[in-house]
């Protein structure tokens, strides 16, 4: 802080004229630019829509209640299915981002020179792109169906787990590694012995945590064709049957918070 003299006393201030001056012209460059895309966002709105969305939203509600309670019989595979994508998604995500993890980790990788960017690459593209992006482009390879959300669920969680891990692979204490490289092990003994017990733990919080991540992530797929409960969903919003659609809604709360809850009794369990 800056000591300034005035009339034989010292003025302790937090920031120079010179520092202040840059504050405020900081300020003022992102006020313009707020107001300069708010000037384009309002430009191509249609407020009348906006404020009259307090009377559609409260028709949508009146028309939605009391939910068609007697629908639940037909949502029982559904929810299944998006179970299954998301459990079989996240397991094979799993399988293919440990190695991934480990080539991209610079205490393990063969070649950080060459392999570690195209592990990195890997990361960065899987993650980079929604998983109903990649759904419906497995559907047109491979066409509609519970395949398609699975393997969508597993391409955009590969990226996810393997970044988390390879962070982890890269703060292992190098103690017990150089430990146990000094009695004569071999490189995949040490990797057995001195890395996987380190990272095993974080390795199952990721898993639990990608797996609640992807419950969310499986019941919209089915709005693009890719099953699950979002498929019931979709045929219940073209049709305007909204006391299904309140129904489905709730369904859906209803598994996101008992695979939250699972997922934090596991987490708890691990830490």
């Amino acid at each position: 802080m800056p000591v300034l003299e005035r009339a034989g006393m010292q003025i302790w201030r937090r920031r120079t004229g010179r520092d202040s001056l840059i504050r405020w012209f900081g300020w003022l460059i992102g006020v313009a630019v707020f107001v300069y895309c708010w000037q384009i966002i309002s430009a191509s709105t249609t407020w009348f829509f906006v404020w009259d969305a307090p009377r559609i939203a409260n028709d949508i509600w009146t028309r939605a209640t009391p939910p068609r309670w007697e629908y639940i019989t037909q949502l029982g595979r559904p929810i299944w299915d998006t179970l299954n994508i998301a459990t079989l998604g996240t397991l094979i995500a799993l399988c293919l981002a440990v190695p991934v993890a480990f080539l991209a980790a610079r205490n393990t990788t063969p070649s950080a020179l060459f392999i570690r960017p195209v592990a990195l690459l890997i990361i960065v593209s899987t993650r980079s792109i929604n998983s109903l992006i990649w759904a419906l482009l497995l559907i047109a390879i491979i066409g509609p169906g519970v395949f398609a959300g699975v393997i969508a669920i597993a391409i955009r969680s590969i990226g996810f787990c393997a970044k988390l891990l390879y962070e982890a692979i890269e703060e292992i204490d190098s103690g017990q590694v150089e430990a146990i490289t000094a009695t004569g092990a071999s490189r995949w003994q040490v990797m057995a012995y001195g890395i996987v017990p380190q990272v095993l733990p974080a390795f199952a919080g990721i898993a639990v945590f990608r797996w609640d991540i992807n419950i969310r992530e499986s019941t919209v797929l089915g709005l693009v064709g890719a099953g699950g409960i979002g498929l019931q969903l979709s045929a219940s919003l073209n049709v305007l049957a909204w006391p299904q659609v309140s129904l489905i809604l709730i369904v859906i709360l209803v598994a996101v918070l008992i695979s939250e809850l699972v997922s934090a009794k596991v987490r708890g369990a691990i830490i």
